[in-house]
């Protein structure tokens, strides 16, 4: 009996997101498979464009996940899963968290320091980013930017979508999407610039 479960385990396991929809309309127990594999994903996300409390991400998480659940039959097969079920926690975050104008100014983004290496590693942003900062720094930058433009960094470099998924998620055409990040690095960039000098000048007095 063991073994059986074990092996279905494991098909459940190579079953493609799309696949495990499938199932899930056919068996609602299996939806428990996908909360499985977005979870971590999903409250890292939300965590990250939000700038709400744990208890917060915490709440609008389940909601991201029941609202799914009773929106299945509608899923847009043109669409990938990991899309559709960003999209529903993009849509919540702006529903919950930016109608809050007294919210938490600094946010804990796991891999905030990736986020600057990337940057750092892109051609264009070498020469901004000549002396190392800490993680502590970079939140800072990052609670400083538009929310859109946070939001698509966190989206391109961190979620690791590509501007597909990103144009799905935030229903914006490409071509939008595109300008958004490359405004999106120039904002950092200068406000990483103006960090620098300020450093600077402190050091000289």
């Amino acid at each position: 009996m063991e073994k059986e479960y074990l092996q279905e385990l494991n098909n459940v396991a190579e079953l493609s997101d799309e696949g495990l929809v499938k199932m899930t309309l056919e068996n609602p127990d299996a939806y428990g498979f996908l909360i499985e594999r977005y979870e971590e994903k999903l409250h890292r996300y939300i965590l990250r464009i939000s700038g709400g409390s744990r208890e917060d991400v915490e709440d609008t998480l389940q909601d991201v996940f029941i609202s799914a659940y009773k929106n299945l039959n509608d899923f847009d097969q043109d669409l990938k899963f990991s899309s559709w079920i960003y999209r529903i926690a993009h849509n919540k975050v702006i529903s919950h968290f930016r109608k809050i104008t007294a919210r938490p100014k600094t946010v804990t983004y796991e891999g905030d320091n990736q986020l600057l290496n990337i940057l750092a590693s892109s051609e264009d942003m070498t020469k901004e980013l000549e002396r190392k900062h800490t993680g502590e720094e970079v939140r800072l930058i990052l609670d400083e930017l538009d929310e859109r433009y946070r939001e698509v960094l966190v989206l391109k470099f961190l979620e690791e979508k590509d501007y597909k998924e990103i144009s799905d998620i935030l229903e914006k055409p490409m071509g939008t999407v595109a300008t958004l990040i490359n405004r999106a690095k120039k904002q950092f960039k200068e406000k990483i610039s103006k960090q620098d000098m300020k450093q600077n000048i402190l050091k000289k007095v």
